[in-house]
């Protein structure tokens, strides 16, 4: 597991999608969407700069004539996310 306090996942909405993908093997971009009440670009972007380091994998998937966009974390991405939860636990005094 990756240690410490990582500002690239800190962004509050970085962190959102984290924590909503650390939970699942993998999620629609629109459901992630609506879950963090943003635009597409905004969630785009931030998308973009986690996938940049390697902690999302961005896949594109045909269903019905339509292409869906899913989102995973990573191997590295949970590893760092779990990392940088410990961190804020011991930042806040609860390790």
């Amino acid at each position: 597991m990756s240690e410490g306090f990582d500002p690239l996942i800190h962004a509050p909405n970085r962190l959102k999608v984290c924590a909503l993908l650390e939970a699942t093997s993998a999620m629609e971009f629109k459901a992630v969407k609506d879950h963090l009440e943003v635009s597409d670009s905004v969630l785009s972007k931030q998308i973009k700069q986690l996938e940049e380091v390697g902690y999302v994998i961005v896949e594109k998937r045909q269903q019905n004539g339509r292409v869906y966009t899913w989102l995973q974390l990573s191997t590295l991405g949970r590893s760092a996310f779990r990392g940088h939860v410990l961190a804020l636990k011991q930042i806040v005094g609860e390790m």
